[in-house]
């Protein structure tokens, strides 16, 4: 009979493992959706109705402070990430294989 431990080891690898599939599947599915815009010349303001960022009216919305944040961590393929918002996929693995935030760090 598995411990609670055991289980708990178990529940955290799974999680890992279905977060990985999810990124796998929302990668696929934009790749998907962009060919397909791309094949029948659809463009985002054809979906959403407008061009994003401005009112109905036509008149430019400021969508807020849009400063372009520099990476601070480098995976070992190259990924980049500003360490803000969500960790991503590539960290999460590249920190349960053992390294740190600090061996990430560029």
């Amino acid at each position: 009979m598995a411990s609670y431990q055991d289980i708990l080891k178990q529940i955290d690898q799974l999680t890992k493992e279905a977060e990985k599939l999810r990124q796998t599947e929302i990668a696929a599915a934009i790749a998907d959706i962009k060919a397909k815009m791309a094949q029948h010349g659809i463009r985002v303001s054809d979906i959403v109705g407008k061009e994003p960022g401005t009112r109905s009216v036509g008149k430019r919305v400021s969508t807020g402070s849009k400063k372009k944040v520099a990476p601070k961590y480098r995976g070992g393929n190259g990924e980049l990430w500003t360490g803000r918002g969500r960790r991503p996929a590539w960290v999460e693995a590249e920190l349960s294989s053992g390294k740190s935030m600090e061996d990430l760090a560029i």
